[in-house]
């Protein structure tokens, strides 16, 4: 029987992740990768090649889904302090993702509300509100993704010690390129028919006649791709995450303090983010670096049928290519890269790597040979799944247990908003490139060579990044915080 004097017991650990469970975990990050395919590559590339929206429009309607991403922060501290459904992550994880399944397609519908108020009455107020519209809805889908993929990233931490996440980095974000992989097959079989890819089509002109017979049939395809997908997403949310928490969660176990008996505060965690020196030199590299990897997202898809004369079905293809190259990066990162190179140096290969293959991309386009593109994003791929695997291990070191949601919320913001500002940025410098040059190449030329100079940038704030100095001042702004010194 326990005295008042006596210590209290050491809580034991649960066990360790197993392989397979991660490969499970993984499932998750593979229904992102397809809702990001869905997104940034249908989504995006209907509105500015076939509907003819301004691409600095459809970028900033798009780019609204990560202007919301200061929720993030919020929302991994609400599930720091306030378990849902008896668990810190696993109960926001399902309910973010009922939500933002629900949004993107409500999104889908506003695009096809958006395109016939533009072709029956113009450009006028109705179509101002469509547009107004369509950006509240991809705000609600960012909304709701941040519910769901900031609870799930501090769940990684929760469940690991830090010699296991290299490993389970590569494996779960390994996945994510499968589900982009998964997705660009999908929706390249499901969209490749003679009315979605017909000459009228792959050529659009607004004036054309046959244009009501073709949109009719795009809208069928792709109302039907979403409705197959969506519920695929879903049912593999909930099958990789069910159990996960309860078995393997060390949440509140580590460090002799119980994260329920004392929780930290939204305020007094953002004072441990803020009071790091550390904390901002990775966020600005994270802002500049998924800046750099994303920039091309928003004018693949147009660049592909705009350069090389491709319909939907191939450009959508070309994500399978980047997706492979990907998966081959962050898996062979995890597993034999980062444990002989280390994390730091990774993430400087990785730099360099992605700064010479988007210079590839304007090199395809000066032949005008779709298989050179295709290679050109397989290598891409590669250097951003090693860039990925080994920036994203140095993120989980320069996260505190404690306050794991918090951190993660942050490192999160930095990653969307610098999506949402390649996205629009992407879409901006085409729209600048198109009015500064005549040939559509030259155009897209200026957002590639504008991308591989923001990634020289981070690759020079890399140097400044510290993990011990980061550790050590975590860990006595944490003692503050536990000793009562830094207030509520």
């Amino acid at each position: 029987m326990l005295t008042e004097s006596s210590p209290p017991p050491t809580p034991l650990l649960p066990p360790r992740l197993p392989l397979w469970e991660m490969f499970r975990l993984g499932l998750f990050q593979m229904a992102l990768g397809i809702m990001s395919l869905l997104t940034l590559g249908v989504l995006n590339r209907i509105m500015i090649a076939e509907l003819q929206i301004p691409a600095v429009l459809a970028a900033g309607v798009i780019a609204m889904s990560l202007v919301v991403a200061p929720a993030r922060v919020w929302f991994g501290q609400l599930s720091d302090a306030r378990p849902l459904g008896g668990y810190h992550r696993t109960g926001y994880v399902w309910l973010g993702s009922l939500l933002f399944v629900t949004l993107s397609y409500l999104a889908l519908q506003s695009i096809w509300a958006l395109d016939a108020t533009v072709q029956g009455q113009g450009w006028g107020i109705p179509a101002t509100l469509w547009v107004v519209i369509l950006g509240l809805m991809f705000a609600g889908y960012g909304l709701c993704l941040s519910l769901s993929s900031t609870p799930f990233a501090a769940l990684l931490v929760d469940i690991t010690d830090e010699d296991d996440r290299p490993k389970l980095i590569g494996v779960v974000w390994s996945m994510l390129m499968v589900g982009i992989v998964i997705g660009a097959i999908l929706s390249s079989r499901l969209l490749d028919t003679p009315e979605v890819c017909g000459a009228s089509l792959a050529t659009f002109d607004p004036g054309s006649l046959g244009r009501d017979e073709d949109i009719a049939a795009l809208k069928l395809a792709v109302n039907r791709l979403f409705q197959i997908i969506l519920v695929g997403v879903m049912l593999l949310v909930v099958v990789s995450t069910l159990g996960i928490e309860k078995r393997y969660s060390r949440f509140g176990k580590r460090g002799g303090q119980s994260a329920e008996s004392q929780p930290i505060h939204l305020r007094q965690a953002v004072q441990v983010l803020s009071r790091n020196r550390q904390t901002g030199i990775f966020f600005t590299f994270l802002v500049l670096m998924t800046t750099s990897l994303f920039m091309q997202d928003a004018v693949m898809e147009p660049y592909g049928g705009e350069v090389f004369g491709m319909c939907l079905s191939e450009t959508t293809r070309l994500n399978a290519f980047f997706g492979i190259g990907t998966l081959i990066g962050i898996s062979g990162s995890g597993f034999w890269v980062i444990p002989r190179l280390g994390k730091a140096n990774s993430v400087q290969w990785g730099c360099i790597g992605t700064m010479v293959f988007v210079l590839s991309f304007l090199g395809a386009g000066i032949t005008g040979n779709p298989l050179l593109l295709q290679l050109a994003l397989l290598g891409f791929g590669l250097a951003s799944g090693l860039l990925t695997a080994a920036a994203t291990s140095l993120m989980l070191d320069l996260t505190a247990a404690e306050t794991a949601g918090t951190f993660i919320g942050a490192w999160g913001l930095a990653q969307a908003w610098a999506r949402g500002g390649a996205t629009l940025s992407g879409g901006l410098f085409l729209t600048l490139g198109r009015w500064l040059f005549d040939a559509p190449l030259l155009s897209y030329g200026v957002v590639f060579v504008i991308q591989a100079g923001v990634m020289l940038l981070a690759l020079q704030l890399l140097r400044r990044v510290n993990v011990q100095e980061f550790q050590s001042q975590t860990q006595a702004l944490l003692n503050q915080v536990l000793a009562g010194e830094i207030e509520n």
